[in-house]
C-alpha cells in the first residue's frame, strides 16, 4: 500500500506530531508498505526541499514546505507530489497549531479539497478545538468555535473514508458533532530497545518530561508518605528530560519532606528508557482525562510502569469516564493499587492502521 502522510513539520526532535509521523511511517516500510511525508508548513525550513529523514536505521522520503510559501506555490508543489507518488491514500495528521500560528488555518479544507488524485482520505485528529473544559477562559472559548467550522469543512469538503483520534475523549467530541472516528492510541517516542530491568534500592517514581502547572504534588506528596508502610523499599523520585520551570519547586517539596531525588535532565533515548523500565510508577501531570494523548504516557505504559495522575483542575463539558489504565490522584484519598496496564506500541499501532484502512 501506497500513503502520503500530511503533518505540519518535519524537523526531528522539535514537533512531536512530525517524529509520531516519521516513527509509523518507518515501522510501516518495515512492513512492507510504501510512504512519504509532506509537511505542508514547516516552522523549520526555509523553502521547499526532499530530504530523507531516519528512524531506527529506516530512511523515509520527506518533503517539506516552508511556512512563508505562498499557498498557490504550496498546491504547486504538493500536487507534484501526488502526482509523482500516486499514494492509495492520503493521512492529515491533524493539529490546529500545525497549519497556522494562531490555530485558525481557515485555508487547509478547501486546499486539500483541491489536490487531485486516485486517493481516499484518512484524517487523524491528534487535536481537536480549544474550550472543550468548564475552565476554559471566554478567548478559548471563541477561538474553539472557529476551530470547529474548520474541522467540519475537513470532512464535508474532502469526505475523508476514515477517521481517528487518540482517546475516547476526543472520539466523544467528534461524535457529538456527528463525526464518526475510531480511537488511535499513540506510542511513545522512546523505543523499547535491549533494555533489562535493574535491581535498584529504591520504589522509583519518575517524571518525565513537562511539568504541566497546576498539579497538586505538594498534596501528593503530604499523602503519599502516609503509605510509606506500603512499600518494601524507600522511595525516589527521578526527573528526566526537559521539565521546565515548575521542577524547582517540586525539589523544594522533595528537600522539605527528606525524599531523595535525582535530576538527569535531557538524555539519549536508550538512558530515558532504562529509566523508565527502572521505575516503579510514573507521574503525569497531564490533566486526566488528556492523558491518553500525552506521548510521555505512552512511553510509560510501553514500559510496563503504573501511571499516576497529579493534574490540575480540568473540566471537560461532556464526555466523563474513568481511564481503566491510569490511577488518578484524589486528595486524601491516595490509592496506589498497581494496574496490569496493556502494552500498545509502535507495532500494534501501525498493525491497527492497516488492518482499518485495509477494509476500506
Amino acid at each position: 500500500m501506497k500513503i502520503l502522510f500530511l503533518c505540519g513539520s518535519l524537523e526531528p526532535g522539535h514537533d512531536g506530531v512530525g517524529d509520531y509521523t516519521r516513527r509509523l511511517c518507518g515501522e510501516l516500510i518495515k512492513k512492507g508498505h510504501q510512504t512519504q511525508i509532506l509537511s505542508l508548513y514547516d516552522y523549520h525550513s526555509k523553502t521547499f526541499s526532499t530530504e530523507k529523514q531516519e528512524f531506527d536505521h529506516t530512511e523515509i522520503v520527506v518533503h517539506r514546505v516552508a511556512l512563508e510559501i505562498s499557498n498557490a506555490q504550496r498546491f504547486t508543489w504538493s500536487q507534484d507530489i501526488l502526482k509523482e507518488f500516486q499514494p492509495d491514500w492520503i493521512s492529515l495528521q491533524f493539529v490546529p497549531y500545525s497549519f497556522n500560528a494562531k490555530g485558525l488555518p481557515f485555508w487547509i479544507p478547501s486546499f486539500l479539497k483541491r489536490l487531485k488524485g486516485n486517493h481516499k482520505w484518512h484524517i487523524m485528529f491528534h487535536e481537536l478545538w480549544l474550550g472543550i473544559d468548564l475552565e476554559a477562559s471566554i478567548k478559548h472559548k471563541i477561538i474553539g468555535k472557529a476551530q470547529q467550522v474548520i474541522i467540519q469543512q475537513l470532512i464535508t469538503k474532502n469526505r475523508p473514508h476514515f477517521i481517528t483520534t487518540q482517546n475516547q475523549l476526543y472520539q466523544f467530541f467528534l461524535h457529538s458533532h456527528n463525526i464518526t472516528s475510531e480511537v488511535l492510541p499513540i506510542c511513545g517516542n522512546i523505543p523499547l530497545n535491549n533494555v533489562t530491568k535493574q535491581e535498584i534500592g529504591f520504589t522509583q517514581f519518575v517524571l518525565f518530561g513537562t511539568i504541566h502547572p497546576g498539579a497538586p504534588f505538594e498534596d501528593f506528596i503530604g499523602d503519599l508518605l502516609q503509605t510509606l508502610d506500603t512499600f518494601v523499599k524507600p522511595i525516589k523520585f527521578v526527573f528526566i528530560g526537559k521539565n521546565g520551570s515548575e521542577l524547582d519547586n517540586y525539589l523544594s517539596i522533595l528537600e522539605n519532606n527528606n525524599i531523595v531525588y535525582e535530576v538527569l535532565g535531557i538524555q539519549s533515548e536508550s538512558e530515558i528508557s532504562q529509566v523508565l523500565i527502572n521505575s516503579d510508577y510514573g507521574i503525569s501531570t497531564t490533566p486526566y482525562l488528556q492523558t491518553e494523548k500525552s506521548g510521555v504516557y505512552a512511553a510509560y505504559r510501553e514500559h510496563r510502569i503504573n501511571t499516576i495522575s497529579v493534574s490540575r483542575n480540568w473540566t471537560p463539558a461532556k464526555g466523563h469516564y474513568d481511564i481503566k489504565e491510569i490511577i488518578k490522584y484524589e486528595k486524601n484519598n491516595l490509592k496506589i493499587t498497581p494496574i496490569d496496564a496493556e502494552v500498545f506500541d509502535l507495532n500494534c499501532m501501525t498493525d491497527q492502521f492497516i488492518n482499518s484502512i485495509s477494509k476500506i
